[in-house]
Order: C-alpha cells, then structure tokens, then sequence
C-alpha cells in the first residue's frame, strides 16, 4: 500500500499546454434514460439528467464519468474545476436517491448514464474506448459497483471490462450503510453481501485504483475496507489494482485525489497508445 503526500501528487502530473488551450464546452441536464421510461417515471425524468464538459472540435478524447457524493441520500451532479482544462470530457451524473428510491436504483442509474457515454460520447468527438468512472464516497460505490458487478451494464447492453478504468474515492467496499440501513442493520455492523463491491472481485476487471483519505481520519474504517479490497483483488488474479493513502485528509479528500485521478488517466492513455 502506498503513502501519498499533497507535493507528490502534483510531482506526478503534467498538464500539457494542448489540453490548456483547447475551447470547451458544456451541455447540461441530459437525460439518459429514453424517453419512454422518463415519460412512466417522474422522480427518474426530474432526477436522471447530466452534464457534460468537452473539448470542443476535437476528436479521440477521454472521458470521465463522475459520480456525486452524499450517503445515497443526497448531494447533486458535479463538474469538478481540478478536472477541467486536462483534455478530457467530464460527465457529471445525477442519479435516484433514498430514501425516495431504494438503494439499487441508484445502482441502476450509474449504470444507466454510463451506458449512455459509451452510446453518445462519439457524437461529441471522444473515444468510445477511453471512458473512466470516477466519483467520491457514494460515488465511487456505486462506481465500483457497476464496474466490478457486470450484470448493472449488461442489462443496459454494455460489458463492464470496456471501462478503462475505475479509479473511486473513499469508496465504501463492503456493503454500502444506506442498504443495510434498508435492512434493519446499523451502520457499524460490517456486511457483505451481493451489495458489496468486495462480493464481485473478480481477475478481469478494468484497472483499478483505490484512493482514501489517511486510515486514521477516515470515516468508519473507510481505509481498512479499501485495503481489504486492494488485497482481495490482487489474491483473485487481478494485476492492475493499486491502492493510494492520503495522509493528513479525512474523508473529505477529493482536491488532493483528483491529481492522481488525472494521473491514472494520463498512465492507461500512454499504456494504451504503446499497445497499438
């Protein structure tokens, strides 16, 4: 497991002076499911829309999928400034919240807006092969989720190894506290279950890279189940799972990350353009 520093985070990125002077764009309240379904559905036409901020005029671009934080139970779509200006498309999502949907259909919402980027983000120039999943607590549950448990896209028609990459922040590993609240189980009681990103190790899943905040500031072992999860990945065979620790952030521990979340991106693009 790897120690990360604030200065070592910003040693590891370079911003190209290409991607600073590229025109961006962005197209807000998308909705991603079909019209059919948003017409049967109030709460998912109100609530299943996003954002998406892109290089205008240009073609082959990445594209990351971020998802809010929030508990399941709150927050709103994002567009985060650290993303911005790095070449890439950032698609901010939206998605059903408890305890006015149950917890899966927020499962079923990321898995949805993703889809919806391999399906659409051609039309605004990016590479349908170069889409990331991203997002903090909540978010990178139910990135991890969705990209770890296949049966969420192959229902939208998607198999979840063309992700590039899935790279959650202080992502709850076993089952998420808002289902287990569901279920009558408190929120320190650990469970994993069929909910839980750890339940769906598997050997050939997309790159994965865990970010947390320093073990000791995290929230409710947020560490330890990251760590956990690294280990398990790696005794199923799975080669490309690393795991990064922030010292000195809590859970809060977004604006150190997003450097190693470009990071990440810009080391799998250089990997992939090698491989050709």
């Amino acid at each position: 497991m790897k120690k990360i520093t604030l200065l070592l985070c910003f040693l590891f990125i370079g911003i190209s002076s290409f991607a600073q002077k590229l025109d961006y764009e962005t197209k807000s309240n998308i909705q991603y499911y079909s019209s059919e379904i948003n017409k049967s559905d109030s709460y998912i036409n109100e609530r299943c829309v996003l954002d998406i901020y892109y290089p205008k005029n240009t073609k082959g671009f990445a594209t990351i999928v971020w998802f809010h934080g929030g508990g399941l139970t709150g927050g709103n779509k994002e567009i985060p400034e650290a993303l911005k200006n790095k070449g890439f498309a950032i698609i901010g999502v939206n998605y059903r919240l408890s305890p006015k949907a149950k917890t899966v259909k927020a499962i079923e919402d990321a898995a949805a807006a993703v889809a919806w980027a391999f399906n659409n983000i051609s039309n605004y120039g990016g590479d349908s092969s170069l889409i990331f999943v991203s997002g903090h607590s909540a978010g990178g549950y139910l990135g991890m989720m969705i990209g770890l448990d296949k049966k969420y896209l192959q229902k939208e028609g998607i198999d979840a190894n063309r992700i590039a990459g899935l790279i959650p922040f202080s992502g709850q590993c076993i089952t998420h506290f808002e289902v287990r609240r569901e279920n009558g189980i408190p929120e320190k009681q650990p469970t994993i279950d069929t909910f839980a990103p750890l339940y769906h190790v598997r050997a050939d899943a997309p790159p994965l890279l865990l970010i947390t905040g320093d073990r000791e500031l995290e929230m409710l072992g947020r560490y330890e189940e990251n760590a956990y999860m690294a280990r398990m990945m790696k005794l199923v065979g799975h080669t490309q799972t690393k795991l990064y620790e922030l010292d000195g952030y809590g859970h809060g521990m977004t604006e150190p990350g997003f450097p190693l979340l470009v990071n990440e991106v810009n080391r799998i693009l250089k990997e992939k353009q090698t491989k050709k």
